[in-house]
């Protein structure tokens, strides 16, 4: 069992720290931190889960970004305790942080990531979104927690709404 809950401050360096065991301090070099220096994760989204004995077993964030000047958010890293694994704790995370993240009114959510793993979740191959390099186009995935079609097109930038995530939903989203 366990007890997912929004990422509290002091939770941060802890979380951190199972990111790098998960992916290696390095992971910062990848081209999606371009996208998140200096930006905040969106609070509501940055979940950690938790077993019985309060041991941190997993964690996801979700970054906000934009596609030409349209809002979207970059879901990553989720990660799971190496100890964890195998018990559906990262489809856990991702399915409610989707929902969340729908529940907020979030239309677009990508990631960068390996299809037959994330298209379990809806995740698919999208095509005319650029990233920074050396991204693989084929590994940029798209899912809509609202069940709308990707109708972004070209280069992802950095989120330039400050720390105050505020999105307004373009007009055929409904």
């Amino acid at each position: 069992m366990f007890r997912l809950q929004c990422e509290a401050e002091e939770e941060r360096w802890e979380v951190e720290a199972l990111f790098d065991s998960a992916f290696g301090p390095g992971r910062i070099a990848l081209s999606a931190y371009r996208l998140r220096e200096g930006v905040p994760p969106v609070a509501e989204l940055s979940l950690t889960a938790r077993d019985e004995f309060r041991t941190l077993c997993g964690a996801i964030r979700f970054w906000p970004f934009l596609v030409d000047e349209e809002p979207a958010l970059l879901l990553g890293p989720v990660a799971v305790h190496p100890t964890r694994q195998g018990e559906g704790l990262g489809g856990l995370l991702i399915r409610d942080g989707v929902d969340r993240a729908r529940d907020l009114g979030w239309r677009d959510v990508f990631l960068i990531g390996d299809q037959p793993y994330y298209g379990r979740f809806g995740f698919s191959q999208v095509q005319g979104i650029t990233f920074p390099p050396p991204t693989d186009p084929a590994r940029i995935l798209h899912f809509s927690p609202i069940g709308a079609e990707c109708g972004l097109q070209g280069s992802a930038g950095k989120w330039s709404g400050g720390s105050g995530v505020q999105i307004q939903r373009r007009s055929d989203s409904l």
